[in-house]
């Protein structure tokens, strides 16, 4: 667990510390702060906020759904509001920055770039929210242990695929599989009306609930087919290719799906 616990505290860290980075890369970029903030930001070596703030929204995004869903709502907003009917100071977006919107009201400017520094304040508060919590005795590690132990069976997966077991390698990577994706659905509040349910059953209801695209759902399914090749299908053996295909699909959807 400790393994994991490390990891994950350093990519937290790592993302807030680039988030004030960016915070001073969009001053820069729009001659806030005073002539003397100006001159300190001259003097670093600042990325462009245009160009790096996607990727630091995407990864903070999924930070913030994991430790503090609570406030993914308000993160999302502060970047892209789809509810608004108007655009003003208050429903201004990093999004409209990005694409350089300015809003004006009887020829006078309401809300142009300089409108998008306090929302980006506020994304990085919540990040840093998100650190403080991951640090308190709050915080429900179940996800990081189940993570290691995922990794562990996996492990043993592998194994046995290299031993040649293949059936078994196919078994254990199927029992990986279906946990993971009952710890997702758990994740987002799903439950299934099975009282035992199977890897298609929580593939569909992701799917179902728009927690997964189309292409997401093939994938999951092509593995919940290999899965029951190993463990059901006596007409023929599962191949080499077709196990390591298994593994390494569950390793992924392990790493990207949460």
């Amino acid at each position: 667990m400790q393994s994991n616990l490390s990891k994950y505290k350093k990519e937290l860290t790592r993302l807030v510390g680039k988030g004030e980075i960016l915070y001073g890369s969009l001053l820069k970029e729009l001659g806030l702060g005073g002539e003397k903030m100006q001159e300190q930001l001259d003097g670093m070596k600042l990325p462009s906020f245009q160009a790096e703030y996607e990727t630091w929204y995407s990864e903070a995004l999924q930070v913030v759904k994991q430790i503090l869903p609570d406030r993914l709502d308000d993160f999302v907003k502060l970047y892209k509001n789809d509810k608004r009917k108007t655009i003003d100071h208050l429903t201004y977006t990093l999004s409209d920055y990005m694409i350089g919107l300015r809003a004006t009201q009887h020829h006078k400017v309401i809300a142009d770039g300089k409108t998008a520094v306090p929302k980006f304040m506020q994304q990085k508060n919540i990040l840093k929210s998100a650190e403080q919590r991951f640090e308190s005795s709050l915080f429900d590690i179940r996800q990081l242990v189940q993570a290691d132990i995922l990794d562990d069976e996996l492990d043993a997966a592998r194994e046995l695929l290299k031993q040649g077991f293949l059936r078994a390698a196919g078994a254990v990577a199927g029992v990986v599989l279906e946990k993971h994706l009952s710890e997702v659905c758990g994740n987002h509040s799903l439950k299934s009306r099975k009282k035992n349910p199977s890897i298609a059953d929580f593939n569909d209801l992701l799917k179902r609930e728009d927690i997964i695209d189309v292409p997401t759902w093939r994938f999951i399914q092509r593995l919940g087919d290999l899965r029951n090749l190993c463990d059901h299908n006596k007409d023929r053996e599962p191949t080499k290719d077709e196990v390591a295909e298994l593994v390494a699909g569950v390793e992924k959807v392990a790493k990207t799906l949460f």
